[in-house]
């Protein structure tokens, strides 16, 4: 097979079989210090298609940030056919503060495509979109739910289309949803100029969590061999089918005071079943919160004291959910069962945290 030509990106030429990190300049902030965009391309020595991986749209869903550092280290651009661009944080100033949003706050998710004489989101998107998602034939973007929300690790794609469930699948997240695109987001910009877009929802805002760290780096390592940019199995037969669903709802607390949650994500449910009480201050007064349809619960509240209104599961109405809850235990397992035994074990008293 012939060699892949250099990698044209950033006024730099990346070469067949190399790795390099490239900036793109965004802006200045008010300090006149000067802001980019940090792009790491794994140029493989084969020809092959152009895939992005990104994180950090929303500064504070930082586990695709996580994924993507472990993605940066266990490949091999010599082994590699086509190109990965490796985008660790897209929105580094919500990234810096902690904070979803831009200082302006303005969405970055929402901006797409973009001008170069727009607001700081719409530069960040307008060079984004140019840079990155035009040269690339898919694009696989990482989010995790807010703040005080966990989600359980899935993949969100467009109705309707057959590729984006092939790819899906080979991801082999425990959960694929069907989910509507909102206007100005990068997954409805992709839609429209026909670049494949998978979305990964996993974890908690500014945390990491083992079981959505690793269902990341190996689904983007299954979806590269599933399309043979990297020689490796794409391990379908050994993760099991993800549970499917097109509808979720979400059931919000009847009253405010202290939750004491029953389930949480992963879990199935049926109609009727006991998702958690709401209580008063001194425990009176409990209102029980009930699965309004079946079901598995893919995301959850996490922090017990809730005002009247908030929403505390997401709940995707499935068939038969304790067949799908059990094959999603299985997911999960296997997903788990890569991680060395004895990461993390040891606690730490909190006057040992520095």
């Amino acid at each position: 097979m012939d060699n892949a030509e250099p990698f044209a990106i950033a006024g730099v030429d990346v070469a067949p079989g190399t790795a390099q990190d490239v900036a793109f300049p965004i802006t200045t902030l008010a300090t006149g210090t000067a802001s980019s965009l940090a792009v790491r391309v794994l140029h493989g020595f084969r020809p092959g298609p152009t895939v992005f991986v990104s994180a950090a749209i929303h500064g504070d869903e930082i586990i695709g940030t996580a994924v993507i550092q472990r993605i940066a280290q266990e490949l091999r651009p010599e082994n590699l056919a086509g190109t990965l661009l490796l985008v660790p944080v897209a929105n580094i100033f919500g990234f810096l503060n902690r904070s979803r949003y831009l200082p302006d706050r303005r969405d970055l998710n929402r901006s797409f495509p973009g001008s170069p004489g727009g607001s700081l989101a719409g530069q960040i998107a307008n060079v984004f979109y140019r840079e990155i998602m035009e040269r690339s034939a898919l694009g696989i973007d990482i989010h995790s739910a807010a703040i005080h929300r966990y989600n359980l690790p899935q993949i969100r794609i467009a109705a309707g289309n057959k590729r984006l469930t092939e790819l899906a699948m080979a991801f082999g997240a425990p959960v694929i949803i069907e989910s509507p695109l909102r206007e100005g987001s990068l997954r409805d910009l992709a839609q429209a100029k026909g670049i494949d877009m998978l979305l990964l929802e996993a974890g908690e805002a500014l945390r990491f969590d083992r079981l959505s760290i690793e269902t990341g780096v190996a689904g983007v390592c299954r979806v590269l061999a599933h399309i043979g940019m990297i020689e490796a199995d794409d391990g379908l037969a050994n993760v099991g089918i993800p549970a499917r669903a097109n509808r979720s709802v979400w059931v919000r607390a009847p009253r405010g005071g202290v939750m004491q949650a029953l389930r949480e994500s992963g879990a199935p449910v049926n109609q009727g079943d006991l998702l958690a009480n709401v209580t008063g201050l001194f425990g009176d007064d409990p209102h029980a919160l009930r699965s309004p349809v079946d079901g598995i619960i893919i995301g959850h509240a996490t922090l017990p004291v809730v005002h009247q209104g908030d929403a505390l599961f997401h709940i995707a109405q499935i068939e038969h959910p304790e067949r799908v809850g059990a094959q999603i235990e299985s997911i999960t397992d296997a997903i788990l069962a890569s991680e060395p035994e004895g990461v993390g074990d040891r606690l730490l008293d909190e006057d040992e945290v520095i």
